[in-house]
């Protein structure tokens, strides 16, 4: 994924009354030039992780604790306090746009509307794909690359070798770059293998992985260039890595078959 899933309009009955699109922020303007050659640690990736998403939980409506998104959304995934010695916090974004993400400091974020028609299986995967990335260090890179940009620095720039402190326009710019953050092919199927092996080692339902992809495949038929663009560039070829998963779930003896996959007509959250 770049974040696995972004940017739908649902349809019908999906859309909850009080959703709404997440709200990023459009930075006011830029300030003086940085680094030349940044200096990067995991350190700072985890300041500006936490800076970024304390931003957005302020400026995005988060389900209470009593809501049905975070009651389930805790029944799913409240026994993993840590991953693979991340310490993990996690919260719903009662949004329309479809997506989840994790950060290098452990927040996990899934939106309303991916709950909405994914099943737990599938939302179990998205997440251990999300939780993927960060082991791989692929969002530190992505959040190196939107701190530059929120910060101004070029390669052309004056030298200095830390990171700066940003103001809050630049912080929500640094938000909106990360999600917009591309990871390449590899970076994608090495975190599909960290999902299916995260699946695998919970005895969680490996097919839950293979069906989330062939979800994104359907919605890829006949949609038009709106929300769903950004989520079908960030996800390309869905029906190969389905068609992987099926085929290392069938070696292990683990396959399933869950029958025709389709996406729901009502919320699969209730």
């Amino acid at each position: 994924m770049k974040r696995i899933i972004v940017c739908l309009l649902f349809l019908g009955t999906v859309n909850a009354v009080s959703a709404q699109k997440i709200n990023l922020g459009k930075a006011a303007g830029v300030v003086s030039k940085g680094a030349k050659a940044l200096t990067f640690t995991n350190e700072d990736a985890i300041k500006l992780s936490k800076e970024s998403v304390d931003w957005m939980d302020k400026n995005n409506p988060v389900a209470g604790p009593k809501d049905p998104y975070t009651v389930r959304l805790n029944k799913l995934f409240g026994k993993h306090k840590s991953q693979d010695g991340l310490a993990l916090n996690y919260k719903v974004y009662k949004v329309k746009d479809i997506n989840a993400f994790a950060c290098a400091d452990g927040s996990v974020r899934v939106f309303s509307s991916l709950m909405d028609i994914m099943t737990d299986d599938e939302i179990l995967a998205v997440i251990g794909h999300e939780i993927g990335h960060v082991k791989n260090q692929d969002t530190k890179d992505a959040m190196k690359a939107a701190y530059m940009k929120a910060a101004a620095l070029d390669a052309g720039s004056s030298v200095s070798g830390t990171v700066a402190t940003l103001n809050e326009s630049q912080i929500g710019k640094m938000a909106n770059d990360f999600l917009d953050a591309s990871h390449s092919k590899k970076q994608e199927s090495e975190a599909d293998t960290y999902s299916y092996d995260f699946m695998k080692a919970n005895n969680y339902n490996v097919v839950g992985a293979y069906s989330a992809f062939k979800k994104l495949a359907l919605l890829s038929e006949g949609s038009t260039q709106t929300g769903f663009e950004k989520m079908f560039n960030s996800h390309p070829d869905s029906e190969k890595r389905a068609q992987a998963i099926k085929k290392r779930a069938e070696k292990d003896g683990l396959w399933k078959d869950p029958g025709t996959v389709a996406i729901p007509k009502t919320k699969l959250t209730k």
